[in-house]
């Protein structure tokens, strides 16, 4: 399996890497097995955050006893120095572990939502010894050109696929440049790229790119291993399902950076332009509350005002996606509404 360096930070991970996510919607045993059998295959780097439910104690539960085989990251919601000192805390416990390989600011989309306590926090924890290397994930792509030139951070995780935009691809070389690492969330763009084959060959393309996959059931872990072994390149015919998925689907991928609030009809459009994506690599109910519909439902005000979709700094034609997001919404409603 590849490996690469996480920058500065000097972290070895593996290429894929283990995005943790989706387990929240296991049960334990079943999270255990899928969690064990990716160090099994050769997995070494994990990744999740405090808010991701149980996600970081089903950790704890496969891979305590081979802790300092593999590499975690985790990350904090936290604005403030004692909920970050909490997580941390409630991290290192859930995780049955002393230390956190990296530690990463979460969703953050200007300095000033973590500057003094909560980033004071984070290193306290560092000079502890229960943080090694403190990084920072984003969806802002303005956000993320100046966490990399500031040089505070030592790793940057941000939406990247092969549906990314110029902007982004330049990003990765600033990345690379500044010695900072470069974690890929949403490398399926989602759930929106279905060719595995061809995600796993533009990655392996990709230098100092570490790709996070997230895993939800054994079927999912074992192509990703498969391709790992294989290590498919990319071909023709592989750049030929890139550019028509460019094509057909460049305009649709909401990365929830915000540009485009708020609506003057009052829809959230940050959310809801990526629902589809929300209910299948989460939990799935909590967004079927009678909020959630109301706020989804709010998608038929659209007044086709183009405000959002004239702020969108990635091209999107953010009504057309919106309307996407109702339509699917509620074709899976219907599909699982006697689950609820």
């Amino acid at each position: 399996m590849q490996t690469v360096t996480l920058g500065k930070t000097g972290l070895v991970v593996t290429k894929p890497a283990f995005g943790a996510l989706p387990i929240q919607r296991r049960d334990k045993d079943e999270a255990v097995r899928i969690l064990r059998r990716a160090y099994e295959g050769g997995i070494r780097y994990f990744d999740t955050a405090n808010a991701y439910t149980d996600s970081e104690e089903k950790i704890g539960l496969a891979l305590a006893d081979v802790r300092g085989d593999i590499v975690i990251s985790t990350k904090s919601m936290g604005r403030d120095h004692d909920t970050v000192a909490k997580h941390i805390q409630m991290s290192l416990e859930r995780m049955k572990t002393d230390y956190i390989d990296l530690f990463q600011f979460h969703m953050v989309s200007n300095w000033d939502e973590i500057d003094g306590g909560a980033w004071v926090a984070a290193q306290e924890a560092k000079a502890k010894g229960w943080v090694r290397h403190i990084g920072v994930t984003s969806h802002s792509i303005r956000f993320a050109e100046e966490a990399v030139a500031s040089g505070r951070f030592e790793t940057l995780q941000y939406p990247f696929s092969y549906l990314s935009s110029p902007e982004e691809m330049d990003l990765v070389r600033a990345c690379r440049d500044a010695d900072m690492g470069f974690i890929a969330m949403k490398a399926l763009a989602g759930g929106m790229l279905a060719n595995a084959r061809a995600v796993h060959a533009f990655m392996r393309e990709q230098e100092g790119v570490v790709p996070i996959y997230g895993v939800q059931t054994m079927e999912e872990l074992e192509q990703w291993l498969a391709l790992a072994d294989e290590d498919p390149a990319l071909d023709g015919e592989l750049q030929a399902v890139i550019d028509a998925d460019k094509e057909q689907l460049g305009g649709q991928f909401c990365r929830s950076c915000g540009y485009c609030m708020p609506c003057p009809q009052g829809i959230e459009i940050r959310n809801c332009a990526r629902m589809d994506m929300l209910i299948r690599r989460s939990p799935w109910r909590p967004y079927f509350t009678p909020e959630w519909q109301e706020k989804m439902n709010k998608i038929k005000t659209c007044l086709n005002c183009g405000k959002c979709k004239s702020k969108c700094p990635y091209h999107l034609d953010t009504p057309a996606v919106l309307k996407y997001m109702l339509k699917d919404y509620r074709e899976f409603y219907e599909a699982h509404k006697a689950e609820l």
